[in-house]
């Protein structure tokens, strides 16, 4: 296939593609994330019960169950997905309470039935049916009735308990720790030992082996029952022997119902019926207790003697109720079923019905992070980000045009397709579109437009060089292909390494950018390669000028690398101010590390932060620290409190104080438990770690290894630049601040790519300069291009600063940061480095003594012969492949000598004898001439035989 016929293709292939997306885009929904849209993030930990260990086939039942629990709310296109080895990520768009979200969805459910007068332990871990101080007679179960007890002496009476191993047990050894001074449980309940201390550390408690309490297999500590559904638990508990008679596997069909029979009040109930050996236990369970019961009125008389069988749900009573033994005497059958009465509201008992009907989860869920977005912010986002893009795509589009004229009004045509093409991407597939999402797709535009600037500076440069339009156009893409791909594979890795290790809220801007990254290649190369190659006679672009080349100007020769020890110094002032800055202040950390609570509000009625932290202060929350959110979309009055991890009642409590004193308008918060924080502090040293480790090996692998060595000093000098920064201005360190640095990682690294691969051509183009002066050569000649890129990258980036909310914000400042440090080290670290190390490689240091004896002991900055003439030829064109020349490369030129001599090779015939050209003896050698050359006089030359496909052989 020929150019022109290729150029076709592409075109009709575009045009067909864009057809195609309008078609989807006109069609298809977009799917907004919940920092869009509004609604409640839920993470959970997985952790292993007595029944199921933490395994994938755990976690993906534990996936089903929740599902089916989502769908009883009612959401719409919620989003349950696995994160990690062991947590569960949860969206629930447009869902307005987190904490009842919360309790429907993550409950682990796991119900048993237990006999309550033969189970509850007295002081001497014993049962005493008879005994109303260790049962509570007909307030069995009451938090207010003294047998209740502290968690603590909860803790410490079974403590003191034999274990048990009938294998009926319904959970396994438990362990806390406590304080026995002051009476307290300081953590717990765990697994074993070495998860308590985790937990201890997690919430900043002093961990000491010897306030470690265990609380033996077949003791279960429960929860009394609460009186008010409303109200938060209570803090009274009972110490029971662990010998469940049912469990929630040994029920079905449970529905909310109402309390119907003769002279009932009608209050919400939930109904249920038994599976298998259920009505059978049942039945021989509550005649036990009838029969119980007619014992009991001999001794503590008729109205202390219903015995009660106790229902609990994770732990705490769900229900206390008797068997009326006169009705009953010989118990309950269990064909018809049974109902658990009590304390209920109609969503409470609908609640519950709609756990038991979903069915337990294998293991338990603990909550470590929750946010709550309202539509309104979210809304605010929405406007924000598609504001920060189009403002985004203008200024790049503006940049190109003035820069580049002919050649960036293709480009900005190459960006309209590449936007059209991602748009209807993110709805085919589809793409939950986030916040960090859209910043991605912002900073793809700079990615798309940055390779345009490497192919049009190539372009510009080879036309300066004296080549045609058509030849300019075509060699400026075959030589600046290899940068780019360089370039674009690079960043597709750090962003498919950050999608996989990030967490939920940065995976949306790692896929936009990977996503993005395979786009805009095609769009930026391919597509602009096509239309140019169409427009190659078009009076449009005739002349150099229309492409955006001036006159010819002699290229300034700057001796970069004998300025290097200047670029170095400032460097490493620059660093030691950021790590004395580092040492002294630290980083603050966010709570996306540290943990705690986040509250965004808006209130009502104007005020300030003191009088906000004066409100809240009755709640114990006097050093909560205060902030003004100012801002567009931040509205007259909205404020930022960040305190410890805080409880759904302390929540509560806060928006409470607000709401009497100022009234509110809005409030959304961020809950991060203290294992998340330390998951995502892993996951993002893991993530840079890794990002650098591949981009070596890349590096080497494309170049050779000494080439990866100053890649990864400029890098990790662009990245403690950065956090020097943040240190030194105080700002916030979030999970997007960790993204913004791995971008940092691809974003340096396409500058270094840039300069390493036009050193790299220069290299046999220069076979007797130092390297030195190869690296001198390369910089200049690449300079412009380098700055254009890093500019073309920042005002996307400049526009998520200035337009985007705070998220945005917080994301572009590190981006910008680093882009700026990371121009400056490609061109004055990197360089240098690889400089100075390959100085030392033999060839180098042999070159380099005879150019100083040359020049009276000097190596000139860049290459000269003695008598003046530049050191540097054109390398011979590499042999083609199989594709036979059957057309010169530019038509308007006529046939070259290159192109001449490869027909020839092609007919296997011989050369033309070529006239001898008096070689000046100060001259630098030609590559052909470094072959040594055979002094034997050479004898007749035999005929060669004639290709049997041009004639037959004589």
């Amino acid at each position: 296939m020929n150019d022109r016929r290729r150029n076709l293709f592409v075109l009709l292939l575009v045009a067909g593609l864009l057809v195609a997306s309008l078609a989807v885009i006109a069609t298809k929904p977009t799917r907004l994330g919940l920092d869009l849209k509004g609604g409640v993030s839920l993470i959970y930990q997985a952790k292993p019960t007595k029944q199921s260990a933490v395994t994938g086939d755990a976690i993906d039942r534990s996936l089903d169950i929740m599902r089916k629990r989502v769908d009883q709310i009612g959401v719409a296109e919620p989003s349950l997905q696995r994160s990690g080895a062991d947590q569960i990520d949860v969206s629930l768009p447009d869902v307005k309470n987190a904490d009842e979200a919360a309790q429907q969805v993550g409950t682990t459910a796991q119900m048993w039935f237990y006999d309550w007068e033969g189970s509850v332990l007295g002081p001497n871990c014993k049962t005493a049916p008879q005994n109303l101080a260790v049962t509570g007679g007909q307030s069995a179960g009451i938090a207010s009735i003294p047998p209740a007890m502290s968690l603590f002496d909860a803790v410490t009476r079974g403590a003191k308990c034999p274990r048990t191993d009938t294998g009926q047990e319904s959970s396994g050894d438990k362990f806390y720790l406590v304080d026995k001074e002051r009476k307290r449980v300081l953590a717990g309940p765990d697994e074993s030992e070495r998860d308590l201390q985790k937990e201890a550390i997690n919430k900043k408690v002093a961990f000491d082996a010897t306030k470690v309490v265990k609380v033996p297999q077949g003791v279960v500590l429960i929860r009394a029952e609460q009186d008010d559904p409303k109200a938060k638990p209570p803090p009274a508990w009972y110490v029971l022997k662990d010998q469940p008679i049912l469990g929630g596997t040994d029920i079905k069909n449970p529905e909310q119902g109402n309390d119907s029979g003769p002279g009932e009040s009608g209050a919400p109930n939930v109904t249920f019926d038994f599976t298998g050996k259920g009505p059978k236990v049942w039945e021989k369970f509550t005649r036990t207790l009838a029969q119980r019961g007619q014992e009991a009125a001999l001794t503590l008389g008729d109205a202390n003697s219903q015995q009660h069988f106790a229902i609990t749900l994770d732990n705490e009573l769900i229900s206390v109720p008797k068997i009326d033994w006169h009705q009953y005497p010989n118990g309950l059958g269990g064909d018809s079923g049974s109902r658990i009465s009590g304390g209920f509201t109609i969503d409470s008992a609908q609640r519950l019905a709609n756990l038991l009907k979903t069915g337990a989860l294998p293991i338990r869920l603990e909550l470590i992070s929750a946010s709550q977005v309202s539509a309104t912010l979210g809304k605010q986002a929405l406007d924000q980000g598609l504001i920060a893009g189009v403002a985004g795509f203008i200024i790049v589009a503006l940049f190109l045009l003035l820069f580049y004229r002919v050649l960036g009004v293709i480009a900005v045509g190459a960006l309209v397709v590449y936007a059209i093409f991602f748009y209807a991407l993110i709805k085919l597939v589809p793409i939950t579109m986030t916040l960090p999402g859209i910043a991605g797709l912002i900073l793809t535009i700079g990615v798309a437009a940055d390779a345009n600037i490497v192919i049009f500076e190539r372009v510009k440069e080879e036309l300066r060089g004296g080549r045609s339009i058509p030849a300019a156009i075509a060699t400026g893409y075959k030589r600046g292909l290899s940068a780019i791909v360089d370039a674009n594979v690079v960043t597709f890795m750090v962003a498919f390494i950050l999608f996989l290790l990030a967490t939920a809220g940065v995976k949306g801007f790692a896929f936009t950018l990977g996503v993005g990254t395979l786009v805009s290649f095609f769009t930026a190369v391919l597509l602009t390669q096509a239309v140019l190659g169409a427009m190659g006679r078009s009076r449009l672009i005739h002349s150099p000028a229309a492409l955006g080349v001036g006159k010819h100007r002699e290229r300034r020769k700057f001796d970069y690398m004998g300025a290097s020890k200047w670029f170095f110094s400032m460097s490493g002032v620059i660093l030691l101010v950021g790590a004395l800055a580092i040492g002294g202040k630290g980083l603050n950390f966010g709570i996306d590390f540290e943990s705690g609570t986040r509250v965004k509000t808006e209130l009502n009625r104007s005020t300030n932060e003191n009088a906000v932290r004066d409100a809240i202060a009755p709640s114990g929350f006097a050093d909560a620290e205060v902030q003004r959110i100012s801002g567009q979309g931040a509205g007259q009055n909205a404020f930022q409190i960040s305190t410890s991890t805080l409880t759904q009642n302390q929540r509560d409590n806060i928006q409470q104080d607000l709401t009497e004193k100022f009234g509110v308008k809005s409030f959304d918060y961020d809950t991060i438990g203290p294992t998340f924080g330390q998951t995502v502090a892993k996951s993002a040293v893991i993530a840079i770690i890794a990002s650098l480790l591949v981009i070596s090996l890349y590096i080497a692998l494309r170049f050779e290894w000494k080439y990866a060595v100053p890649v990864l000093i400029a890098l990790m000098h662009d990245l403690l630049i950065t956090a020097g920064v943040y240190s030194l201005l105080g700002r916030e360190v979030t999970t997007s601040t960790v993204a913004a640095l791995l971008t940092i990682l691809g974003y340096s690294l396409y500058d270094t790519i840039i300069v390493f691969d036009r050193v790299r051509e220069n290299v046999p183009r220069m076979p007797r300069a130092a390297f030195t002066q190869i690296v001198n050569r390369s910089m200049s000649e690449v300079l412009t291009r380098s700055l254009a890129t890093s500019f073309c990258t920042a005002l996307p980036i400049a526009a998520l600063l200035f337009f985007g909310g705070d998220t945005l914000k917080d994301f572009a400042f590190a981006l910008l940061v680093g882009v700026v440090s990371g121009t400056y080290s490609s061109i004055f670290i990197a360089s240098p480095v690889l400089s100075h190390w390959k100085e030392r490689e033999s060839v180098y240091m042999r070159r380099r003594r005879r150019i100083a004896e040359e020049n009276d002991g000097v190596v000139p900055a860049y290459a000269v012969a003695v008598g003046g003439a530049p050191v540097d030829v054109a390398p011979s064109d590499k042999q083609r492949g199989a594709r036979r020349v059957t057309q010169p490369e530019d038509p308007a030129q006529g046939v070259s000598k290159a192109e001449f001599d490869a027909m020839v090779r092609d007919l296997h015939v011989d050369a033309p004898p070529t006239a001898t050209v008096e070689r000046d003896p100060t001259a630098d050698l030609a590559p052909e001439d470094l072959v040594l050359k055979d002094d034997k006089p050479k004898g007749p030359k035999p005929k060669r035989p004639r290709n049997k496909r041009h004639g037959r052989s004589r």
